[in-house]
Order: C-alpha cells, then structure tokens, then sequence
C-alpha cells in the first residue's frame, strides 16, 4: 500500500496513516526506497526510524509498505564475510552501501552458489530442527540446512547433490518449500526446546580471565571501561582465542579504523582448528560511528540472530558487541525525537528493559532437533569519563554473570589485559569449580581462591606501605608484597602482540599459577626463618616472570620445570 511522508527530523520519519500497518512493521520511504521501521501508531499519523541517511527525503514523498518486520536472511555465506547492521553484505556492494539498498533482498542476483549434500531420505517423517543437507563450502563449520521452526511432516522432496542459490528450493516438506536460506525477525527470539543449566567455561586463552572470571557458554558478561582501558584489544583478543565454533563481532558505533584492524587480523591468523584463515569463522558487522545512528540500534539484534541461528545447527556462538554504550545512545537520541519523557540522563525509560532483553537471549540449550547449542554474549561498555554508576553500565551489571572492568590505573601503568580484581566478579565460579573437579582439576576452586585473598591483601599492604613505609612491615607482609606483584607480572599480565603469549591453555595457565603459589610459599617460609627480606626482595625473578613468554602457549610442563629452578635457586 502506499502513503506519503510528512515530516522528518534525522531518522525519525512521520507519515500518513496506512490501513494494515502494524508496530515493527518495515517501509519504504522516498523515491529512493530508504527502509524504516514502524516504532509508534496513532489515529493521525505514524512514526517509523529510518535505518539510512535521510538527508535526501521532503515532506509528500511516497511510502510503500513491506508487510513484514525487520528480517535477515540467514543462509550460507554468513561466516567470513563483512555485513552492515541490517545485514547487508558489504562484500557485494564494495565499501559503502548506496542508500535504498533495499532490507527485503539484500543478496545480489548473481550471487553466489553453494555446493549441498543431502542428509535425508525423502519419504521420511521430520520436524523442526531436523537436518536436510549440509553444504560444505560455506565457511570453517559445515553449515546445516535444517528444517525451519513451524514446519513438520513428510518429507516429499529434496534436492539432489549441486550447486544451489541462496533463494533456490532444496527441499519440500509437507506441501511447503524450503529453500536454502531463511528469513527470520532480528528482534525475535529463535524457539528452542529446552535451556540448559550453564557450567563449562568458555575458554578465551586469557589468564585473567579464564583463571579469575570465566564465562561459561551460554552466559553473558560485560567489559565497562573509560577510554584508554583496553576495551577493544581485550574483545578481539577474545574474538581470536576463544573456544567458539563461531563469533559474531558487532562494531556498534566504534571507530572505523579500529573494525579494519580486526578485519585484518583475523585475515591474517591462523585459526588453531581448522588450520585456515579465522575471519573463515567470524561474523563481522559493521556498523561503525560515521553510519546511519540507527542501524546501529539494529545491529546488535542482527548479531544475536545469526548467533541463534549457529546455535540452533549445535555449534557454540559467541556475540561481541562493541560497544552496547553507542546501541543505548540511539536510543537515547531517537527518544530524544519523538518527544518521549527521559529517565537518567536522557535515556529512555525502556533502557533497562532493552538490555534486558538482549541479554536474554544467550544461554546453552537443546534444540529443537535434540542437539545442544549455546550463545554466549560479551557486550562492551563505554561509560563517559569512566563513571561506573552511569545508567548504561548500572543497569548492565544486573543482567550479566560476569563482568570484567577495566582499570585505568592498570591501563596506565602498562598492565593488560587491565582487568581490575577488585571490579570484576564471576557469579558461576563455584559452577566452574565443580565442571573441572570433574574434568580432572579438583585444584582450580582452590587456586582461584588463593590467588584472590593473595590480590586482596597485597592491595591492602600497599595502601599500609605508603603510610609507613616498606622497611617497617614485617618480613611475612613483606614476602605478600612481593608475592602479590609476582602475580601480577608472571601469571595475570599477557602480551597480546606475542606469538607465545597471546593465547594460554589452561593447562599452562594452571602451572603459571602453581609455581607462583610454590613461590609464594616458600618465600613466606623462609621469612618465617628469619631469612633477610631484604635479600628475597632483591633476588633476580625474571626467569620466573618471563616464563609466560619464553614457553610456548601449550607448554605447561617447561613452566614446571621452570617452577622448580626458580624454588632451587630460592633455597
């Protein structure tokens, strides 16, 4: 059906009433075809947010409706490629989408053909989730054509082995075609049969992180810091090590050179398990801070459909969103525009609802074909001046399992991952503990523990030093200083630019930690026998601090032997 624009005011596009037209409902808008999004319906006039630059649009031009919510096409040819925020693919327009790239077909009609191989038999009885045909060109993970949600019954065709086109029928069931890609609504939760409880960590290969705070799959967490903190090395470095089948890398809002670096580098590296290219398994969405405000608002459910959509294929996903501090000042500016009544400091009243909500959508869960798949989401967040109570990173913190704040003390002093011991917090380590006890570790609840009173209590000698000087503590106190800092510099520091530090097993991370706990000990034990503190304070422990660089990534039994040199050389 078709209207007409009334006023405009950024992305925020008034037009006429349209018969039909219901909330989240997709239009065209101007003669240039801009999508915009139903957000509020009156008797007098509709209001929708453009997700283009709307610098071109006038009050009389025409509106077409879609008759459908914002979707994406979710298919082969996802993983390894670079998106906009409605998931456009870059890739096939070059640098920049023109606007009016139409939302409804956002795959070119020479686009490209995907090899399938059948996994069914026709005649057979199947249901949602149930796979077709898996196609093996597709990416680093074998994509899996499943049957779609809602869809049920005998299977009365199925393509033969080819080549087939995203929008190519490959399958019928029950009287109803399916093709090789789906549409699915962004803001819509993919169905599932059942959640699962959350315990196995996912690995990232950061010390810090994987010894103090682990995110287990399915979970979610959150990395607030001020500028300068390390916010993005710390994410791309989780891009690049964790343990996923899949990431899902949303630039929300960030600089456009900083997307380009992570591009490149994950052309670059190797991926350790499939020996080819990581950007092979990588999602990129980019919607950075010089495109439309409000594809940006859009991008993060983008993101977290298409990890749902791996996840319903049994694959573990991971969503990086950086960060969710430019998604809820979208919102905030478009609220701003249609006049509603602010909350704290401008943002709508809704945001902690919105977070909310996004949140929600990790989790590991059984399919609905019986297999287990999880999302785990690992959201950014970027509080003006480093202000922790702002509402962004306030309301957050209520929603999420772990979270890692970022110092900028420890930024300052050239420690990274600046991961604050006393900000952060993991509200599943006790789940952790019991996953590896086991899985063979019985130790690791107990290194955990240990390693945080001896964090806890270094901080609070330190404040104590500064008041009365380091000669007057006693010789223990002083071998807790010490031991602290040796923590610090020998376990929980990591060099992401080194070839043999940028990524720790947790085999290796659990020797770093037992030999420096071995030390810790025995340093306490000899001050307790009356050894000069003095003389431990000024022993050479650089072979023990290099250890986490001079031994490969996996090398856990050279940091043992390593271990036991350095309790030689103590006495």
């Amino acid at each position: 059906m078709i209207g007409a624009v009334r006023r405009v005011s950024g992305p925020l596009v008034e037009i006429d009433p349209i018969p039909g037209l219901a909330m989240a409902d997709l239009v065209e808008v101007g003669r240039g075809g801009l999508t915009a999004e139903v957000v509020a319906l009156t008797r007098d006039a509709v209001t929708t947010q453009a997700y283009e630059y709307t610098g071109s649009l006038a009050p009389g031009d025409p509106v077409r409706t879609l008759g459908r919510p914002l979707s994406a096409l979710l298919g082969p040819g996802l993983t390894g490629g670079v998106f906009d925020g409605l998931l456009r693919p870059l890739s096939y327009a070059g640098t920049w989408l023109l606007p009016g790239t139409s939302a409804a077909d956002p795959a070119p009609a020479d686009g490209p053909a995907w090899s399938l191989r059948p996994a069914a038999s026709p005649g057979l009885t199947v249901g949602p989730g149930d796979l077709l045909a898996t196609v093996d060109d597709a990416g680093s993970v074998i994509h899996r054509v499943l049957v779609p949600p809602g869809v049920a019954g005998p299977l009365d065709w199925l393509a033969p082995p080819g080549r087939y086109a995203a929008a190519d029928r490959v399958a019928q069931v029950a009287g109803r075609s399916v093709t090789l890609a789906e549409w699915w609504p962004v803001r819509k939760p993919r169905p599932y049969r059942q959640r699962r409880a959350a315990a196995a960590p996912l690995v990232t290969g950061q010390r810090v992180l994987d010894a103090l705070y682990p995110l287990t799959k399915g979970a979610c967490a959150a990395v607030p810091g001020g500028f300068g903190t390390g916010k993005t090395v710390l994410l791309q470095q989780v891009a690049k090590w964790c343990a996923a089948d899949v990431i899902v890398y949303v630039g929300c809002g960030e600089r456009g050179n900083e997307l380009a670096n992570v591009l490149t580098e994950l052309a670059e590296l190797t991926d350790p398990r499939t020996g080819g290219r990581l950007a092979e398994r990588t999602v990129l969405i980019a919607n950075t801070s010089n495109m439309p405000i409000m594809a940006r608002e859009a991008s993060i459910y983008t993101g977290v459909c298409v990890a749902e959509y791996f996840r319903d294929m049994g694959y573990d996903a991971v969503v990086i969103a950086d960060s969710t501090s430019r998604w809820a000042e979208a919102l905030r500016e478009f609220a701003s525009r249609t006049g509603a009544l602010p909350a704290e400091e401008g943002y709508p009243a809704g945001l902690a609802s919105a977070l909310a909500a996004f949140y929600e959508r990790a989790g590991i869960v059984t399919t609905l074909g019986g297999q287990v798949g999880s999302v785990s989401i690992i959201g950014a967040v970027s509080p003006p001046g480093g202000d922790m109570t702002e509402p962004v990173t306030a309301h957050t913190q209520r929603f999420v399992r772990t979270l890692w704040t970022l110092d900028r003390e420890l930024a300052y002093a050239r420690h990274y991952p600046a991961v604050s011991w006393h900000g952060s917090y993991c509200r599943d380590a006790e789940a952790v503990g019991d996953w590896h006890a086991t899985r063979g570790d019985p130790g690791w609840a107990d290194r955990r523990a240990r390693m945080m009173r001896l964090l806890t209590r270094a901080d609070e000698l330190t404040e104590l030093a500064d008041l009365v000087g380091l000669a007057a503590l006693p010789a223990g106190e002083r071998m807790t200083l010490l031991a602290g800092r040796l923590l610090r510099e020998a376990v929980l520091q990591q060099n992401a630019l080194s070839a043999t530090d940028a990524f720790c097993s947790p085999d290796k991370c659990a020797a770093l930690v037992d030999v420096l706990l071995a030390v810790a000990d025995r340093l306490a034990d000899l001050a307790a026998a009356g050894v000069d503190p003095q003389r431990l304070e000024d022993h050479d422990f650089a072979p023990l601090v290099r250890a986490r660089e001079d031994t490969g990534p996996d090398d856990a039994d050279d940091v043992r032997r390593r271990g036991a040199a350095e309790l030689g050389r103590l006495g």
